[in-house]
């Protein structure tokens, strides 16, 4: 049977065929998170071991205080990042990549690396269309 013929399927072709259309809600929530930015970067970072949190501000460039901390709160949230607290004074936390968070690790520093690899053509791509006119029809 056809995805097109599913009245449960969230989409005709490509990979949202495969999803019922009652988890694409979540799917989306989940591709937000894992997508974002810092959340990328910190996942990055972490596959190199553990990192005490001004660690982990240091290796992420440009974070604040408060998107670092908002985002391993919402990737341990997710079950993609552990916070481990050791009674020591003065007290230590560490974050580190649960399996879960390891599994995305290739994902995502083939997804940095292609955009390190190809953001001189990006680039071009933008100034050359800032420059065109811009025409609306009416």
């Amino acid at each position: 049977m056809d995805t097109a013929d599913r009245p449960d399927a969230a989409a005709g072709r490509g990979p949202c065929a495969g999803i019922p259309a009652e988890q694409m809600d979540f799917v989306r929530q989940i591709l937000d998170r894992v997508g974002d930015k810092w959340s990328l970067l910190v996942i990055a970072v972490l596959e190199a071991g553990p990192l005490r949190y001004t660690d982990l501000q240091r290796e992420v460039p440009g974070i604040s205080q408060r998107m670092l901390t908002l985002t391993v709160r919402q990737l341990q949230q997710d079950g993609l990042v552990t916070r481990t607290a050791y009674a020591e004074v003065p007290p230590r936390v560490e974050y580190a990549l649960t399996p879960l968070g390891r599994s995305l690790h290739h994902i995502v520093t083939s997804l940095i690396t292609w955009v390190a690899d190809h953001h001189g053509q990006i680039r071009e791509h933008r100034d050359h269309t800032a420059t065109r006119p811009c025409f609306i029809r009416h």
